[in-house]
Parts: C-alpha cells; structure tokens; sequence
C-alpha cells in the first residue's frame, strides 16, 4: 500500500511539475510575441532578447513608450489612455506587463503619466525608478512593497542631478529635476499668439468607453505629479533624452536651461512633452526652450495625442505649430523633425528605431 502511495504521490508531483513548465512555456512565448510586437520581428530573437544595437520606442499614448535600450527592455511611463474611450490605444497594462520590463522609468505622477506604474510593476515584476514622492505613491496604490530606485532626495531642488550607471546592462544615465508644465503669463519677450489646436471627439464616438476603464481614470484623476525628472539614456554613441513635461523655466527655474545646455551630455534623440498649461499664453515657447538648450540632432514631439477628448486633439493637429516654432531656433542648429501622430503611430516600432553604431550621431 505504502509503494501504491508513493507512486501516487511521484505521479502527481509530475503532473504538477509538467503542467507548471507548460504554464512557463506559454509565459515564455507570450513574452516573446509582445516584444516582438513592440520592438519588431527582426529585432527579437526566438527566446526574446532584443539586439542590442538598437534603441527601438515603441509608442502607446501621451509620454509612455516601450523602449529596448541597448538590449534592456524598459518602460518610460507607464498609463495606457483610456477611460473616455476604450481600445482607441491598441495595448493594455496586461499586454506591457508580459513584456517583462526590468524598469519602469517616470517622469512625473500624475495620472496620464503613471496610473498603471503600480499594477504593471506587480505584475512583471519591474523596478520603478522615480523621486521618492512618485515611489510612495505607486507603493499606496498597488497596496504592496514594491521595488524602486530612487535617484534624487525627498524635495530636491530644480536643476539636481544625479547619475545611475549600473542600473541597466551598457546603458550610462543621467536624470534631472526640473519643472511641471505651467501657465505663466505672456512673455514679452517672446510673444506668441495662443496654440489652441481644435479638439476631436471622434475617438469617444468610435470606441465607447468601457465602464471599467471610466472607474479606473475616475479613481487616478487625483493623483499627485510627486515631481518632474527628465531623463538621459547613452548607449555606445547613442544618447536619448525625454521628458514628460515641459515647464515655463525661465519664471521658475532659469538655472535648470543652463544645466540641461551645459552640464547633460550632448543629446541625440530629444523626445519632448509639447502640450502644456502654458500653451494659451506662451504657445509652445517652453517646449522650444528645452530643445534650444538640448541642441538634439532629432527631436520627436510628445504628449500632443488625443488622450483626454474635449480637451486634447489629434497630433497631427499640432504639427504646424512645431513647425512654426522650430523654425525660429537657426537652420544650422534646428534639429530635423520626426512627427508621430495617433492613432497610426501607437505600437509602431519602425516609427523610432535608432542605430547606434549610425555616424550619423558622431
């Protein structure tokens, strides 16, 4: 009877043992697949990792990009948009956490920026990597102790900087406080006439809202910005800024200009927030100033999609207004334009592929 047992027992550890390497199996190719999505089939091996050669972004709305970066696989914020609509962003905080990102790297917290940073770390297993303020936050939220690296003190001051150059394989970066959009009043200065792109409304008429996609906006709608951080990932000779915000600097940290021109690196590939509070009377002078002072050889616009319906619009929408204002920086230090616009540009790895071994960024 004893041997009738231990058969039993040894048959049903493997059973267990099978069914759990099948589960795996399938996690495995579920992984494989969404980073092949993500970042292109050719970029991709049969086992998932992803060429090292190259850093591929992989939009999905607002500032949140899957990103590979030197091989890492990463997230720059983390928020799929939804909640006025539904499915118009074709991915889901499911489908980012099968990627496996080791990291997830904010800018700031509030809720277009970091309002599935909790579930998506819970669930892959990531890293957040923030302010202190945007760590505690995410922590409250997913109801866990959840892993996070935080460069800068609790408070720091705009224009602290600070370094992490082990924290993916091959990759140096550098990280920035700096300062949330803002309205400020006109700058006589520089004066502008206001950027009030048209709203669009087709999107909520073509992908009705899903109630629990409505509750989940309702409940992060206060969630707090906990600080702005830009952020400078170098890779061979390779170097890519991005911010998620772009603040009136010169009324409330002109210092933070003369860090980002003389004290970062030279940047390569600016992706930069163009939609702000001080659109209306400034236009879209604060966006412009970062480039100024970054001196990118390629800059890609940001947060100018239709995430927030009656009061966001398309991208392309704003595609004059760049143009306008990039025109005023000299032609010989203008950088060259790469527009993404929604709905076409999300989840189109192709769009924002970088070579980093190119001569074009020495």
């Amino acid at each position: 009877m004893r041997n009738v047992r231990n058969r039993a027992l040894a048959i049903a550890l493997l059973v267990a043992m099978l069914a759990a390497l099948g589960i795996g199996a399938r996690a495995a190719d579920a992984t494989v697949e969404a980073r092949k999505r993500f970042f292109g089939p050719e970029n991709v091996s049969d086992t998932g990792e992803v060429r090292a050669d190259r850093v591929i972004l992989s939009w999905f709305g607002v500032t949140n990009f899957a990103a590979a970066i030197g091989g890492n696989v990463v997230l720059l914020d983390a928020w799929v948009p939804r909640g006025e609509y539904s499915g118009y962003v074709p991915t889901s905080p499911g489908e980012l956490a099968t990627l496996e990102p080791s990291h997830i790297f904010l800018g700031h917290g509030h809720f277009d920026h970091a309002a599935d940073a909790a579930e998506i770390a819970l669930a892959s297993g990531a890293t957040i990597v923030g302010t202190p303020e945007q760590c505690d936050q995410a922590r409250d939220q997913a109801g866990a102790e959840l892993p996070c690296v935080t460069p800068v003190e609790p408070g720091a001051p705009f224009g602290a900087m600070a370094t992490l150059d082990d924290l993916l394989d091959g990759v140096d970066i550098t990280v920035v406080k700096h300062v949330h959009s803002a309205a400020e009043p006109p700058d006589p200065s520089d004066p502008h006439t206001p950027t009030a792109p048209p709203p669009d409304a087709k999107a909520v008429v073509f992908h009705l809202p899903a109630p629990q996609d409505t509750a989940h906006l309702l409940e992060h709608l206060p969630d707090a910005e906990a600080g702005t951080l830009l952020w400078q990932f170098r890779v061979g000779d390779f170097s890519l800024t991005w911010h998620d915000s772009s603040g009136p600097l010169p009324e409330q940290a002109p210092h933070v200009l003369d860090v980002l021109r003389d004290d970062l690196p030279a940047t390569d590939v600016e992706l930069g927030a163009i939609m702000g509070f001080n659109q209306i009377t400034n236009g879209l002078r604060d966006p412009r100033l970062y480039t100024e002072a970054l001196a990118p050889k390629i800059f890609v616009p940001q947060h100018h999609d239709n995430w927030a319906p009656g009061v966001s619009t398309r991208g392309e929408n704003y595609q004059p207004e760049v143009e306008a204002e990039l025109a005023k920086i000299p032609e010989d230090s203008r950088p060259i334009l790469r527009f993404i616009s929604d709905p076409q540009d999300y989840v189109r790895p192709e769009v924002l592929t970088f070579d980093i071994d190119s001569p074009f960024w020495d």
